[in-house]
């Protein structure tokens, strides 16, 4: 019987849960998809994670957002581009190669934030952010992809989940470190420098992290289906079909709601930046973090639980973050609008505090689910495994597309102040429609779901039709 592709979710993980033989492969620990998946999160934690941690601070932990939202802007530039190659670099160095180089130019930008804070350098704040966007883009397919060819199909969702997990553990310890270091100051500011020492060393060991990852033929899967996650096509092949899958209709008919989900960052960071103070903001931090690991990884224990369909399971999900994300927005908008003209500093003792700082945890919680949510979205769209690393390269270049955007009009007072939260709010409005029209198809009855098997020269052989059932059976077509 022939597996699906990992096209669809529901894959073999729909498959008789008595069914030992695809189940209960033998795996070495440090073969196993777990192990990589926690090497992942490891490089996940000491690279975006502690950058995460710098900016859930709020503006890298500057007094002002201007100079950091506009080295943010420059980093997801450069991201896009090295975004858009990435599958080119992968073909030479591989998946592992590609996650190493991915991690090395982070601790130069926390290392810009340190110099810029202590000393009020500005040139090594930008050129740290140069590299990181070099660096970062490649890292961001890498790291994309892996989570989602590596894991057996019944432990996707649980996989990223854990995965993003430690993203978000760096978020909760750049906060706990920074509430420690700031707990007194009651007024605005930008925080401790101190801090940032402890965050360059992390950032630096990223890349020792990485080299312990497995390369995919040495991944072993309990469905014992081998991980073939390379490029064989020549570079000029790699970026014409990159280019051709972001120009699908299916793919362009997502990028709004990519946007609206990753939008929202440097929205409710700058939030946090102007209108709290300093421990304020690192509590902010911390907590927030708490709260949206909890919620992601429901979320991802939602999605793998194959009693509920895949239709229902991707409808419920999309409804359920499109709801709760527009009435985040609708509450936002509200207070900022008020914040403009009040111009408050809320600290942990101000009257009116809970009210401003619950909308910055929840908005924090919704981030978190919809960057789960397009894993699963990508996941659904990928037919065969160079397109994990093609769609994976597509997904975060146009996330950094957006992101470039959002910090960089987030740099300008006015938009930091109202004029972001308004935009984030329209976006999410238009990107609802887009999206479902792409969504409605995953998981519908007698799906036919397209394997692809290389015969290891780059063609493409034989195609089993498989037909997914909704009852969770499986028959050749």
């Amino acid at each position: 019987m022939a597996e699906p592709s990992l096209s669809n979710l529901e894959s073999s993980s729909d498959l008789p849960a008595n069914n030992t033989e695809k189940r209960d492969h033998p795996t070495k620990w440090h073969r196993s998809t777990f192990y990589n998946i926690t090497i992942l999160g490891l490089c996940n934690f000491s690279a975006p994670g502690i950058w995460g941690a710098m900016n859930s601070l709020g503006a890298g932990g500057q007094a002002s957002p201007g100079l950091v939202n506009a080295a943010n802007a420059l980093t997801f530039c450069l991201m896009v581009v090295s975004c858009y190659f990435s599958s080119v670099l992968v073909k030479y160095v591989g998946i592992k190669g590609a996650l190493v180089f991915g991690t090395i130019g982070y601790a130069p930008f926390a290392a810009g934030l340190y110099t810029n804070n202590r000393f009020g350098t500005t040139w090594l704040t930008l050129f740290g952010a140069a590299l990181c966007g070099i660096s970062a883009g490649v890292f961001w397919m890498a790291e994309a992809a892996i989570a989602i060819a590596y894991p057996e199909p019944w432990n996707k969702g649980k996989a990223l989940g854990y995965w993003l997990t430690y993203r978000l553990a760096g978020q909760i310890l750049g906060g706990a470190i920074n509430l420690g270091l700031n707990a007194d100051r009651n007024q605005a500011g930008k925080v401790s420098y101190t801090v940032y020492l402890v965050f360059i060393a992390l950032q630096a060991a990223g890349p020792a992290v990485a080299l312990l990852l497995n390369k995919p033929s040495k991944v072993q899967r309990k469905d014992g289906k081998k991980v073939e996650l390379k490029i064989l096509q020549d570079p000029w092949f790699e970026i014409k079909e990159t280019t051709r899958l972001f120009f699908t209709k299916r793919f362009l008919l997502t990028v709004l709601w990519i946007g609206q989900a990753v939008f929202a960052e440097a929205v409710f960071f700058t939030y946090l930046a102007l209108w709290f103070s300093v421990r304020a903001r690192a509590l902010g931090s911390f907590v927030s973090g708490l709260v949206a690991v909890t919620g992601g990884n429901l979320l991802g224990f939602y999605l793998d639980t194959h009693r509920i369909s895949l239709r229902t399971r991707a409808r419920g999900a999309f409804s359920f973050i499109a709801v709760f994300q527009g009435a985040c927005w609708i509450w936002v908008s509200v207070l900022v609008t008020r914040f403009r003209d009040t111009q408050p500093t809320y600290d942990w003792a101000s009257p009116g505090f809970g009210n401003a700082f619950a909308v910055f945890i929840l908005l924090t919680a919704c981030f978190q689910a919809n960057y789960l949510f397009l894993y699963f979205f990508i996941a659904n769209l990928a037919e065969d495994e160079p397109q994990v690393i093609r769609y994976a390269a597509l997904l975060r270049g146009t996330e950094s597309a957006w992101q470039a955007v959002s910090y960089g009009v987030t740099s300008v007072t006015v938009f930091a102040e109202v004029g972001a939260v308004y935009w984030n709010f329209a976006l999410w409005g238009v990107a609802i429609y887009p999206a479902w029209l792409v969504l409605r198809h995953f998981g519908k009855d007698n799906e036919s779901v397209i394997e692809h098997h290389s015969d290891g020269s780059g063609s493409e052989g034989v195609e089993v039709a498989v037909q997914v059932q909704q009852d969770g059976k499986e028959t050749l077509g």
